[in-house]
């Protein structure tokens, strides 16, 4: 193509030649000559802005391929990408355009033509896939006009190399600095926000600060009805992981007066990036769940059902969750590799126990294992784990490939990830390799990837049967290295929210048992960056590890009473919750305990989220603060009926965490405060909870140990103590399954024997070094008022037991339904060090 048009050019320069030495013979000649010539190619340019569709342009382009000039190549694009952006994005067909023959035509005229184009036209070439070799040439255009650019035009520039990938590219950086230099003159909010997505990996906090201003001022004078201008501020602080409450609420407040004009797509957008920055709001939620089931009947091809499915199923109830569970497994074999994945996702989240749909899913995923990168894989191995899918050949795949994956993996985030899954696959080897590589990259990463190795650890540890054995050398060399690395990391430590971010999501004990003493350390050198802003993150921090460190605590309530302006009010939990856990008070915490109750109570109408007000009236009564406002607005009638609501939307973690914190509150206001004349309303759900967690406990404990049979619950001894569980263990700690019902009893020689439900006598002689365990709950009636001290009938019942054989293990409450107990995994951990290390 090139030549032929090197080709036309030549012969078109001849021509005008030849016509212009006539030019003095035929003066008129020449100039209607010159007059057809504007007038055919005004009759082609025409045509190209009359046309209403792609195959329009494309048929014009065809027909005058020699005619075509840098104003037709420069109208066609536009008009091409205005029929894309003119249309929803599900409905958007860019792909074809794409690899339109004529579209390859446009390419190539502009490659030869690019110093010609102008501003817009470059940036809107674009477009075309990053490996197409035109694009180089129009990044470096570009680049070298950026200077010039109007912001409109920036905006769409910083875009196109945003889909490239070009994040923190040198031409990404001089775009933030020209945002930086030329913030006041925008006063677009589309461009603006825009520019802000594009630049968010690169923002310093002083930038950071002046786009937050300018947003909020551009949202107040934009139309309301223009919901991408929010939503895509709120994806920049996503981005940033920034929680600016008043912004969000103002974009929330926008978004909440569009959502009758929402797609299932734009719901799911927005429900995602809040559920990412852990930003609840009950109006919002309600609102979505509502017009989401609105949708429900039009999400019928599979894409908009797949984005319907894993917006609306964890919000709805158990029969619209049935419902969207029958339709994904009618439209499965619709799903391409990534909305399989998604459903699958959610269904793990949700706790789905359609082993159909389950099934099913899995086989689409299995077909399509080649299509997916590291993050992905390591997703599925997850999810299909602990929805306790059964195939070992897919299992036995995914670990060939999450191996694979470690072993070429360059990235610090993706090592820990990728090692913390393999562990969770079982395995009785563990390949030196995979050591090796996590040890080489240990210095690279974050606190938090630390947390996970030691995870992996732990299982590998669990299941090596060598371990026992031999000197476990490779495992304690790589816990070594974590513990020198992560002292380092903190020793060198000069940002304290930078810190703070990688300690957010940290889980397990080792962190906690090795390093918490030098993160605390590190606080203190810092303390002086502790500001009203990273305030509630450390009160978490803090609150989550229990420890109490009087001088942090101090500054943290000095700063926080100064700056009370400026916290907003869905703060005020987190920032009092360490003084109230860890039983700190000084003048200046009194302080600023009256000035949040003042703040909350001046707010109640209407503001606070209802399961927020409950956590602050909870945190509030631990130091025997109850204001009657904030107890009569959270015991009336209207705001439980408030609370019902928006606890059947929420995680079932936090669901029953604020269920136990009511009633926590409601069991301390009928003790403390009669005279507010709250009834108690939690008894039955005190038993439920009780029951409950029998069966939870039982639940887990299969897990932990092997097989549900090798529990049992509720067992009858000789002289008719009631055991709460049961386990035998042999000398290596392995359970061992019950083959069926047994009881122990007393044979007429006064011998200990188990006699099975068929009533066959069994000898009660276990094998060499086996014991048999017994776990008892102990709830608030075992322990003394004033302590946690074990009342006498307790001690007893221990003493008979072990008298019957058994090794005797208690479940205090108070550890069980701590804070830090308050997921599956938490409480497994808890029951495994109960069984296998308390016991040694």
């Amino acid at each position: 193509c090139k030549k032929v048009l090197i080709f036309i050019n030549q012969h078109v320069s001849h021509v005008i030649m030849f016509r212009l030495q006539a030019l003095r013979c035929y003066p008129c000649r020449v100039f209607n000559y010159m007059q057809y010539g504007a007038m055919c190619q005004d009759q082609v340019l025409a045509q190209i802005k009359a046309c209403t569709a792609e195959d329009q342009v494309f048929d014009v382009v065809g027909k005058n391929k020699a005619k075509l000039s840098v104003k037709h190549v420069n109208c066609a694009v536009h008009l091409l990408w205005q029929f894309q952006k003119n249309r929803p994005q599900m409905l958007r067909t860019v792909e074809l355009t794409r690899s339109h023959p004529q579209f390859l035509t446009l390419c190539v005229l502009a490659e030869n033509k690019i110093s010609l184009m102008d501003d817009t036209t470059v940036v809107e070439m674009l477009s075309v896939e990053p490996h197409d070799s035109l694009v180089q040439h129009l990044v470096m255009e570009a680049w070298s006009r950026q200077e010039r650019f109007l912001m409109a035009t920036l905006s769409k520039f910083s875009v196109c190399l945003s889909d490239q990938n070009l994040y923190h590219s040198p031409i990404m950086g001089q775009i933030t600095e020209i945002v930086r230099q030329k913030l006041d003159t925008i006063d677009d909010a589309r461009v603006l926000t825009t520019l802000m997505i594009s630049v968010s990996h690169l923002v310093s906090p002083r930038l950071r600060d002046a786009l937050i201003v300018k947003a909020d001022t551009l949202l107040d004078s934009m139309d309301p009805f223009h919901y991408n201008n929010p939503r895509r501020i709120v994806q920049f602080l996503r981005n940033i992981r920034f929680m600016h409450q008043p912004l969000l609420e103002k974009c929330n407040h926008i978004l909440l007066k569009n959502v009758p004009h929402l797609d299932t797509e734009n719901i799911s957008i927005i429900l995602g990036l809040f559920q990412s920055m852990q930003y609840d709001n009950f109006a919002f939620t309600l609102a979505a769940k509502q017009r989401l089931m609105e949708l429900v009947d039009t999400s019928t091809d599979a894409l908009s059902f797949t984005k319907l499915f894993v917006a609306l199923v964890p919000l709805a109830g158990h029969a619209t969750r049935e419902r969207l569970e029958n339709a994904a497994l009618l439209l499965a074999e619709e799903l391409n590799a990534q909305q399989a994945l998604a459903i699958l996702e959610l269904l793990e989240e949700t706790q789905c126990r359609n082993l159909q749909l389950i099934d099913k899913i899995a086989s689409i995923l299995h077909k399509n294992l080649e299509v997916y990168g590291p993050v992905e894989i390591s997703k599925m191995t997850q999810s299909l784990l602990l929805l306790h899918y059964q195939n070992p050949e897919l299992f036995s795949k995914l670990r060939s490939i999450l191996l694979r994956f470690l072993q070429a993996s360059l990235h610090p985030y993706e090592v820990p990830m990728l090692s913390r899954v393999i562990s969770m696959l079982p395995s009785l080897h563990v390949d030196e390799a995979i050591i090796a590589r996590v040890n080489a990259m240990v210095p690279q990463c974050s606190l938090n990837a630390y947390s996970s190795i030691t995870v992996a650890i732990a299982r590998w540890i669990r299941n090596d049967p060598t371990y026992r054995h031999s000197t476990p050398s490779k495992y304690v060399l790589l816990l070594q290295t974590l513990k020198r690395c992560g002292q380092t990391r903190l020793q060198n430590a000069e940002r304290l929210d930078a810190i703070l971010e990688e300690l957010r999501y940290i889980s397990g004990e080792w962190f906690e048992e090795t390093l918490l003493e030098e993160t605390v350390v590190m606080f203190q050198r810092l303390v002086e960056q502790v500001s009203w802003a990273n305030v509630p993150e450390l009160a978490v921090y803090l609150t989550r590890t229990s420890y109490r460190c009087e001088t942090l605590l101090e500054r943290m309530a000095n700063v926080a009473f100064e700056n009370m302006h400026k916290i907003h009010y869905s703060g005020t939990y987190a920032t009092l919750l360490p003084f109230a856990v860890l039983d700190y008070n000084s003048p200046k915490v009194d302080e600023l305990f009256d000035a949040c109750i003042q703040l909350s109570c001046s707010i109640l109408s209407g503001s606070f989220e209802p399961h927020l007000l409950v956590l602050l009236a909870y945190a509030l009564a631990l130091v025997d603060c109850f204001p009657e406002e904030v107890i009569r607005e959270v015991f009336s009638v209207d705001f439980l009926a408030k609370l019902d609501a928006q606890l059947e939307m929420m995680p079932n973690a936090l669901n029953m965490r604020v269920r136990l914190r009511l009633m926590e509150l409601n069991r301390a206001v009928c003790l403390e405060c009669p005279e507010f004349q709250v009834p108690w309303f939690h008894k039955r759900f005190c038993q439920q909870l009780q029951k409950r967690m029998q069966q939870q406990i039982q639940s887990m404990l299969g897990e932990v140990l092997g097989g549900i049979n090798c529990a049992r619950a509720a067992v009858l001894t000789p002289y008719f103590y009631t055991v709460d569980f049961e386990c035998v263990q042999d000398r290596n700690q392995r359970a061992i399954p019950y083959s069926e019902p047994s009881q122990l009893q007393i044979d007429e020689d006064g011998k200990l024997r188990w006699e099975s439900g068929s009533g066959r006598k069994e000898s009660t002689g276990l094998p060499p070094g086996a014991r048999r365990i017994a776990l008892d709950f102990l709830d608030s009636k075992s322990f003394c008022k004033n302590s946690q001290h074990m009342k006498g009938e307790v001690q007893m019942k221990k003493r008979h037991l072990e008298i019957l054989g058994y090794h005797v293990l208690h479940i205090p409450h108070f550890e069980w339904n701590s804070m830090e107990l308050s997921t599956q995994d938490t409480w497994k951990e808890y029951l495994k060090k109960k069984l296998f290390t308390e016991l040694t």
